[in-house]
Order: structure tokens, then sequence, then C-alpha cells
């Protein structure tokens, strides 16, 4: 079975550091995409990051770049968020998500969209005060 674990979330202060890990079983990263999504209340879901296994690019939402930094251990089969001067606006619950068997890659205006995401972690939030 294809299984996320999203952990690493809490309370931090505005200009503060996080750090998400995203655990895979049932599948390696190789050809496969792992997004991170946030969604704060009343709003919908949001792409922040990508991994893409394929052709090893990564993305990032205007909002976060400069700041959040994905990376990936192999030999852990995890997937890493580090998030840094956090503010109030990046206050949400965290998502992982893969794309299974995409060995062409993910187009740069396609891996925001978390409708083309076939399984998801079960979030963790990260709080951030001011």
């Amino acid at each position: 079975d294809v299984q996320l674990q999203a952990s690493g979330g809490g309370l931090v202060q505005a200009g503060g550091s996080l750090r998400l890990s995203c655990t895979a079983s049932g599948f390696t990263f190789k050809d496969h995409v792992i997004g991170w999504f946030r969604q704060a209340p009343g709003k919908e879901r949001e792409g922040v990051s990508c991994i893409s296994g394929a052709d090893n690019k990564i993305y990032y939402s205007d909002s976060v770049k400069g700041r959040f930094t994905s990376s990936s251990d192999s030999s852990k089969n995890t997937v890493y968020l580090q998030m840094n001067s956090l503010n109030s606006e990046d206050t949400a619950v965290y998502y992982c998500a893969a794309i299974l068997n995409l060995r062409a890659g993910i187009p740069a205006n396609v891996w925001w969209r978390f409708r083309a995401y076939d399984y998801w972690g079960q979030g963790t939030q990260v709080t951030v005060s001011s």
C-alpha cells in the first residue's frame, strides 16, 4: 500500500523555522513526484513545493520562494521541507502528496494543481505566532 506520513509541524514565532518531513512507504521516489501543499482555514489548498524524481526538478510557489527549501533522502525514502523566515501567512495544515510513475517529470504549469496528485498524507499543522 502507498502511504505518506507527514510530520514536523508545530507552533513557532514569526521569523522562526521548521522542517517538515514526508516519509513514503509502498514506493520509492524515483520516477515519482512528491508535492507539498498547505491549506489555511477558509482557503483553497495551495501548492507550496514539488520535487520531481524523474528529472530532479524542484518547484516553489512565489509565496515561499527564497524561504522554503525542498530536499530528499532516498536512503530514508523521505522528503523534507525546510521552512525559514516564517510569517503568519504560512499558518496552515501542510500536506505531502504523490504522483506515481511520472517518468517524464512534471511540467511547471501542473505541479501546483492538487487534483493532479493521487496519494495524500494526513497533514501536519503549522502555526506561526506574530
